[in-house]
């Protein structure tokens, strides 16, 4: 959409301005990814009502977020993934996630996705993840960017520890700030010590192709990129996809957002940001 100015519903702007202004559309991959405004639905917004505006963040818009929406009443649903993707010819109620969207234009509630935009933002997930296995910038020497796009920003990160680590005490490290009990990891050979750390929330391997490094951090690698990681002495953690993005829209993305819906109050009306309880990892270790 190239201007939210021709959005109908002044609360549904209110939250498109605040979310670009943290994460704004420019940073975003749009060669290949499906950012922005996905769903506008009728305002069916009851003015006379003294509730808040709800606005869900979720990873993924699933039929189970759908309900939860529905129940909360939101206004909005800001979800990290989109949930259009690809061109749709139809809206039938015979594919789920065209019944999630048809749903809830029926009750009024619209989607927005910035996806890219929080992976290049300085400040957005990548450097969360950073922070998180570094133990912060005062443990590093360095911190750059992989594919840069604006500015400062851009895709992926690589840092620099001030102190070699450990593989194991990295290990520890991501399973306690994600909260995770188990990750899928590639040790580094011979216990080598590790000083350089590739990041990529998600799906990393494109992103690593030209680095060379002594880890790998991101969500997922398929088989052939793990064996070329083998291959090439590099050790790696992955933990599932949505497993490195999750913690951010309760750490992070959830207060940022608020203090800028704040400045809106005495314009709109009073908001309340809201990370989903039913979205999840599709994916259980047993």
């Amino acid at each position: 959409m190239s201007s939210n100015a021709i959005i109908r519903s002044r609360t549904l702007r209110t939250v498109v301005n605040a979310v670009q202004k943290l994460y704004p559309q420019a940073l975003a991959d749009r060669t290949w990814d499906n950012t922005g405004l996905l769903l506008e639905a009728p305002d069916r917004t009851d003015r006379s009502s003294p509730e808040a505006h709800n606005v869900l963040l979720t990873i993924d818009l699933t039929k189970a977020v759908v309900d939860e929406a529905i129940s909360l009443r939101s206004s909005v649903i800001v979800a990290y993934h989109p949930i259009i993707f690809r061109p749709l010819k139809s809206l039938t109620l015979a594919n789920t996630q065209q019944e999630s969207l048809l749903r809830l234009a029926q009750e009024g509630i619209s989607v927005y996705s910035p996806h890219t935009a929080v992976d290049a933002k300085i400040g957005g997930v990548n450097d969360w993840l950073a922070d998180g296995i570094s133990g912060g910038r005062g443990e590093e020497s360095g911190r750059v960017v992989i594919e840069g796009i604006k500015d400062d920003s851009g895709m992926g990160r690589i840092i620099t520890l001030k102190e070699p680590k450990g593989f194991q005490e990295l290990v520890n490290r991501v399973k306690g700030f994600l909260g995770l009990k188990n990750v899928m990891v590639g040790k580094t050979p011979g216990d080598k010590r590790v000083r350089t750390i590739a990041i990529c929330a998600g799906s990393g391997a494109s992103m690593f192709k030209n680095v060379d490094v002594d880890l790998l951090f991101t969500g997922e690698l398929s088989h052939h990129d793990a064996l070329a990681a083998k291959e090439r002495g590099v050790g790696f953690i992955t933990c599932f996809h949505t497993n490195t993005e999750r913690g951010f829209l309760r750490d992070v993305m959830k207060r940022k957002l608020a203090e800028v819906l704040e400045s809106e109050v005495e314009r709109e009306g009073e908001f309340e940001v809201v990370v989903s309880e039913r979205d999840m990892d599709p994916f259980e270790i047993v």
